[in-house]
């Protein structure tokens, strides 16, 4: 939380708020920022500030910045009771009014409009299919999503936790725990980002399309017929390049096997003087660099006090 005060000088209007406030959201850099405006008359105003950033002393501005990267964030409710899905709603757009609202009456319906939303509030007790098995389907797809199960039932808590709820809510609930929970799953969502951005990846070029590939995700990558092959944890992805190139971004944490194969010690199950187990796949591994391969494989393990197989 940044907080900013204004002066209690009337011209300072132009000076605090463009140069600060702006500067704040341009940056993006907090989850809020909060703008406590004093003045040396407690019904005073400034009258060259706008009415909606300055009332009297009591009051506070409280400018929110929701974003994920430059998209909108898009939030789900999935709800069979037609007027939760529109009190949640309202509610939602006064925490975030910048966010994407979608809503589905049923499970069933969620599902087949394969949306994917960074948080979705999701009641248990529906026709058709109930709250725990939607859950359990969209995870499949979306480990990332953000799920608040929102329901009258208390006993389905510890079932939450198997699909990964971030939190249950119980009907009723205030609006000071509703935004305790929009808040933290926020935060979460801005800390994920931020890792994310941090972290080292490769754009390819494949079938008319760019992808981004984060290197946590490969596991290994080899060539044939002149293409790369990246295997990541869900998926393969062909594109004309140089398996050198990956080699020499790559690091630490991966290891040029053979001359046609790249390995990430990450997901390393096992290993001779022949080949490497991977997690979805082998890597042929050649003669003269295997002394090497495992001196490396130590270290990594040691690195990150992991035990060694």
């Amino acid at each position: 939380m940044i907080k900013l005060s204004l002066s209690s000088s009337r011209n300072c209007w132009a000076s605090f708020y463009f140069f600060n406030i702006a500067d704040m959201i341009r940056r993006q850099g907090s989850e809020s920022i909060m703008v406590y405006c004093p003045f040396h008359n407690k019904k005073g105003s400034f009258h060259n500030i706008p009415d909606r950033y300055c009332k009297n002393l009591s009051d506070i501005i409280a400018i929110n910045i929701c974003k994920q990267g430059s998209d909108n964030m898009r939030i789900a409710i999935c709800d069979d009771e037609v007027s939760m899905v529109q009190i949640l709603e309202e509610k939602i757009k006064k925490l975030l009014p910048d966010a994407v609202i979608e809503k589905y009456l049923s499970g069933d319906e969620l599902i087949a409009s394969g949306s994917k939303p960074d948080i979705l509030f999701l009641d248990i007790q529906m026709p058709g299919m109930d709250g725990m098995e939607t859950a359990k389907v969209l995870r499949q797809d979306n480990e990332d999503m953000i799920l608040i199960f929102v329901t009258a039932a208390e006993e389905y808590v510890f079932q939450a936790f198997d699909v990964g709820a971030f939190h249950y809510l119980v009907k009723p609930f205030s609006d000071e725990k509703l935004k305790e929970v929009v808040t933290k799953a926020v935060h979460n969502i801005k800390r994920s980002f931020k890792l994310e951005k941090d972290e080292k990846y490769i754009m390819v070029q494949t079938a008319g399309s760019h992808i981004k590939i984060f290197l946590r995700d490969i596991v290994y990558a080899e060539v044939y017929n002149r293409k790369v092959i990246i295997h990541t944890r869900s998926t393969d992805i062909e594109y004309y390049g140089k398996l050198q190139e990956l080699s020499d971004m790559a690091g630490t944490d991966f290891f040029r096997t053979h001359r046609a194969y790249l390995v990430h010690f990450k997901y390393v199950e096992k290993y001779d003087a022949t080949c490497v187990t991977m997690k979805n796949g082998t890597a042929l591994i050649a003669k003269q660099n295997y002394p090497e391969f495992v001196k490396q494989y130590l270290k990594y393990n040691q690195r990150k006090g992991n035990e060694v197989r």
